[in-house]
């Protein structure tokens, strides 16, 4: 009895992590997420330049990777929520996905192209 109530124990604990992940995917999937969950956090880890020189998406709420602070700002955020992540190519958001992921984080998007493929695709900027 005590080996099943361990294991039973386990996989409760456990559970979160085995469904945890980082969803990587492209302008059309993302912005197929970004409208069908309302829920959804939309983050831009872009610089203040970059924001002014191309726009950003709608909604987005800018924590600049680059800047002092923006790991704790990130790891401040609400882990159960589920978070749509963007930069200009994909790497500071593939970064910062795999930082929230192990730090807990259950459900994270990260725009593997980044904002350059959605500008590509003639997807909606707010300037």
């Amino acid at each position: 009895m005590k080996k099943i109530t361990l294991i039973l124990l386990f996989v409760v604990l456990t559970q979160g992590v085995y469904w945890a992940q980082i969803r990587n995917v492209n302008s059309e999937q993302f912005r197929t997420e970004l409208k069908s969950n309302k829920n959804a956090v939309l983050i831009d880890l872009r610089t203040n330049d970059e924001l002014k020189s191309k726009g950003k998406i709608k909604g987005a709420t800018q924590i600049d990777f680059f800047e002092a602070g923006a790991e704790k700002k990130l790891l401040s955020l609400d882990k159960n929520k589920t978070y749509l992540l963007y930069c200009a190519g994909g790497g500071r958001s593939g970064d910062a996905a795999e930082l929230m992921l192990k730090n807990g984080f259950k459900s994270l998007y990260n725009l593997e192209n980044g904002f350059g493929e959605w500008l590509k695709k003639g997807f909606e900027v707010e300037k």
